[in-house]
């Protein structure tokens, strides 16, 4: 399999952290998924696909067992 951003065949499965956003929260989901080592582009397939929006469909409705794993603060400029 080659890259289709960069062309590189350096394509291996890796776990990475999947990012949703929820107002101003961001849930992470860890998966494991292939990457282009070269380039970063990811490649999801349809069942990790359908995990992630079963996911994201939990969050929203609130009923996603979630782990509080620190907090961000926002230097406000006057």
């Amino acid at each position: 399999m080659k890259c289709i951003i960069c062309h590189g065949e350096d394509i291996e499965k890796q776990k990475v952290m999947e990012e949703i956003k929820f107002g101003e929260d961001v849930v992470y989901v860890p998966i494991e998924v292939l990457v282009c080592r070269t380039c970063g582009e990811r490649y999801y397939d349809r069942r990790t696909m359908r995990f992630l929006e079963r996911v994201e469909e939990e969050v929203v409705e609130r009923h996603a067992k979630l782990k509080e794993v620190g907090r961000v603060w926002v230097y406000q400029v006057s």
